[in-house]
């Protein structure tokens, strides 16, 4: 459903040559793994007989025997769509091969010998194994005894309804660590699922070293990537296995095993094979390479079973924001840095002599001054060359105003305040609107009498107005026309709601760090944090009879929590309504109804679709993150295109 798949990755106890107490425990963690969901099964390298045989591997018997245990393997899981993987020696137009054996419904539906062999330190495969990289260049077979004619490949497509979706490289072990790895090319093909059959020793930092290689080599395939890796029970005559268990996916390590475990291990993930294959469509170079040679070569599975339901994947109700505390430091770190170093440069492209920015005490304009005074420091310019307007209207409260008001002093910037509501009150009169009416042309009027004095004010003064609206805001369209939505440089534009108020509670945490005395930066910081804690508002209605703010935007357009999680999976992956809610259910699961997460995708879709056209020409801004929306990096969309296939 939705195109998730479960893999597991096994490391069984086992005993070195022992290929019936080995083929036992491989039949009990298999079946332990199917009940557990699994689509697919990938156990170490030469499970069936134990790595670390060395030369036992040149004994007929224990040749026989390994076959014996594969076939046995195959008759315990003959009804069984899953997909099992394992790793034995086996003898092929009179060579031995160390090799994986891929299982399913009781038949062996192909076997992949390991290309790259290590004959080095410890290692001396070369002394019992061929490659077989000769083997894999052009379609062929081999018989294997209880099985007849068995394809050798190390690329899989998958029949059935998943056929479109899936998309299987195998490499095993040393593979991996090579200078060009298979699955580069495997990835390249269309391979989308990397399965590695390992027996990797453990060294002191080789874990880590391991790790960042999975990883890596996920992200540059943009695959899942399901590694196992011998354990404990291998000999340990000259060197220890830890029982390396890995899954990660495109970047991200989505489940691992803890070291050295004297017990079975089984580690589960749920991976998106869909959002890979929607985000190869829009990213990397996997359109130029012709895969035919691949497919002309390749096995095919069964169908695999998708799973309804997500057990063993973490979904990110937050997606654009940092998960811990340290990589928030460093994330809010290098995201502001962007943003002053796209600012500087065009203020000394532009030869600007100032920087004209409308304050109203909300998150946004916060935000965006802060980056301004910052930028200033970095091109050793005074802040009193950044000229900061309060421009209070009808909805204007005394604790924004207030917030406002402090910053600008704390910052050492010219501050001038223009109060809008006689103008605006003229051009009510001026185009006969009664200002009773509180619909969006009172609303507008005032966001463009904003503009207008914000652009005049900077003509005036030989400077530019910094825009301050941010992603969420872009992706809804919840601006102006041409007045908040415009400005001459937008330094906010890839940064959404939610970490807009994440880098302003990191410069509050370390506001000592930007002002130099330690007073200010206490009171700098408190204003920083009542903003975050003040209701979203453009405060373009009146306030209530308390004088706190009436208009609350996610009391209208739903939690911008929620918007972000939508636009992060829909302009990322191309995700659909359908999956979107399902995500999103997963996802916030105990924090937002079912029925407040289907009204806010119905909001999203309807004004992403319609309010393109105000993307079409927004200002020029740093790109930030993975998603932008600007017109001229990576999002083009008609601006009268339909919607009524996403509702």
């Amino acid at each position: 459903m939705f195109g998730f798949y479960r893999f597991a990755s096994v490391c069984p106890t086992l005993k070195v040559a022992d290929t019936a107490y080995n083929t036992a425990e491989i039949i009990r963690c298999a079946t332990e793994a199917i009940d557990g969901g699994a689509a697919f099964v990938v156990f170490p390298e030469l499970c069936i007989t134990g790595y670390t045989c060395s030369d036992l591997f040149h004994q007929e018997l224990l040749l026989k025997k390994s076959v014996e245990s594969l076939s046995k393997i195959a008759e315990a899981f003959a009804k069984s769509d899953t997909v099992i993987a394992v790793g034995l020696p086996l003898r092929m137009f009179g060579c031995l091969y160390n090799c994986a054996a891929f299982l399913q419904k009781g038949k062996l539906v192909a076997v992949t010998p390991k290309i790259h062999l290590p004959n080095q330190r410890e290692f001396y495969e070369k002394r019992h194994f061929s490659s077989g990289r000769d083997l894999l260049r052009a379609p062929t077979t081999c018989p294997v005894e209880g099985f007849g004619n068995v394809p050798v490949t190390n690329f899989f497509t998958v029949a059935g309804k998943s056929g479109s979706e899936v998309r299987v490289g195998v490499e095993l072990c040393e593979d991996l660590w090579t200078a060009v790895p298979p699955s580069g090319e495997l990835a390249l093909a269309g391979a989308n699922v990397i399965v590695n059959l390992s027996a990797s020793d453990a060294l002191v930092g080789k874990r880590d070293y391991r790790r960042n290689l999975v990883m890596n080599q996920s992200a540059r395939c943009m695959a899942a990537y399901v590694y196992s890796s011998a354990g404990v029970h291998e000999s340990t005559t000259d060197m220890v296995f830890s029982g390396h268990l890995m899954i990660a996916e495109n970047g991200s390590m989505i489940a691992e095993s803890k070291p050295f475990s004297r017990e079975s291990e089984i580690i589960y993930a749920d991976v998106d094979v869909e959002r890979l294959n929607m985000q190869r469509l829009s990213e990397g170079s996997f359109q130029d390479f012709d895969s035919r040679s691949f497919y002309a070569r390749a096995a095919s599975f069964a169908c695999l079973r998708s799973i309804d339901s997500l057990k063993y994947r973490f979904v990110a109700p937050m997606p654009f924001v940092p998960g811990n505390i340290e990589t928030r430091d460093k994330s809010c770190t290098e995201i502001f840095n962007i943003q002053c170093a796209g600012l500087a440069k065009r203020l000394e492209a532009s030869h600007s002599k100032r920087a004209v920015i409308g304050l109203s005490g909300g998150l946004d304009s916060t935000l965006a001054l802060l980056v301004v005074a910052e930028t200033f420091k970095l091109l050793k310019r005074p802040a009193s060359e950044i000229l900061v307007l309060t421009m209070p209207g009808f909805g204007t409260t005394k604790r924004t105003k207030n917030n406002a008001v402090t910053m600008a002093e704390l910052l050492g910037v010219e501050l001038r305040t223009v109060d809008i509501q006689k103008a605006c009150l003229q051009h009510f009169a001026d185009i006969g609107h009664d200002p009773k009416t509180l619909d969006v042309t009172y609303e507008n009027v005032q966001a463009r009498e904003r503009t207008q004095i914000l652009m005049d004010i900077a003509n005036s003064v030989g400077g530019i107005v910094i825009g301050t609206g941010d992603l969420s805001e872009i992706a809804l369209g919840w601006s102006t026309y041409n007045a908040d939505h415009m400005s001459m440089y937008a330094v906010n534009c890839d940064i959404p709601k939610t970490l807009v108020r994440h880098v302003v509670g990191w410069y509050a945490d370390h506001a000592e760090s930007f002002t130099a005395d330690k007073k200010t930066a206490k009171e700098l910081a408190d204003v920083l944090r009542d903003i975050l804690d003040t209701p979203v508002s453009p405060e373009l209605l009146p306030a209530d009879v308390n004088g706190q703010i009436a208009q609350k935007t996610e009391s209208i357009l739903g939690a911008y929590e929620i918007h972000d999680f939508y636009l992060y999976h829909f302009a990322k992956y191309g995700a659909a309504p359908q999956k979107l809610l399902f995500l999103a259910k997963y996802a916030f699961a105990g924090k937002f109804s079912d029925e407040e997460l289907e009204k806010a995708l119905a909001v999203f879709v309807r004004r992403f679709f319609t309010q393109q056209f105000k993307r079409s020409c927004i200002p020029d801004g740093p790109k930030v993150g993975t998603i932008s929306l600007s017109p001229r990096a990576d999002w083009r969309m008609p601006s009268d295109s339909s919607f009524s296939d996403w509702m």
